[in-house]
């Protein structure tokens, strides 16, 4: 090899440090990154509870009783994001004495991207309160945490 291609290639010492620093920052990139994802996730999550509220109080309002009772979702307002791969399901949920009317819930799909996720399912009822529980349970989460996870943070 002469002297003018040797100046061109690199060494493997240079290469094994641009490796390295290249590792360094995947180590701290990846985590960030799958925070990010995941608060975009509950963020997709309440807005597809809203925008189900607005619906559900819209056809409220066209009926002739206050009940919720007929009013089912349609497509893009079942799942969350409204296009694409569901993350959430949205449903309503039956009426009970304590819920002005209805729910509506958005649980994470198993297997998914939001499995074990520490805020688990998010509800919304007529009363206007916001609530979480784990998959798997109706034991409400804390008002501190649930309040975390309706503004994306988890």
């Amino acid at each position: 090899m002469n002297e003018r291609n040797k100046q061109r290639a690199f060494s493997l010492l240079e290469l094994m440090i641009a490796l390295g620093v290249a590792a360094i920052i995947a180590t701290f990139a990846m985590p960030t990154y799958r925070t990010h994802v995941a608060k975009a996730h509950r963020l997709d999550a309440a807005s597809a509870l809203m925008r189900a509220v607005q619906f559900v109080e819209t056809a409220r309002l066209a009926q002739t009783s206050e009940s919720a009772e007929g009013v089912t979702l349609g497509a893009g307002l079942d799942q969350a994001p409204s296009n694409g791969a569901a993350v959430y399901r949205v449903a309503m949920l039956p009426e009970s004495p304590t819920n002005g009317g209805y729910s509506i819930a958005a649980t994470p799909v198993l297997p998914g991207a939001m499995e074990g996720d520490a805020c688990g399912a998010f509800v919304i009822d007529a009363t206007g309160l916001r609530w979480n529980h784990p998959a798997g349970s109706t034991t409400p989460l804390d008002a501190a945490q649930s309040a975390a996870c309706w503004a994306g943070k988890g």
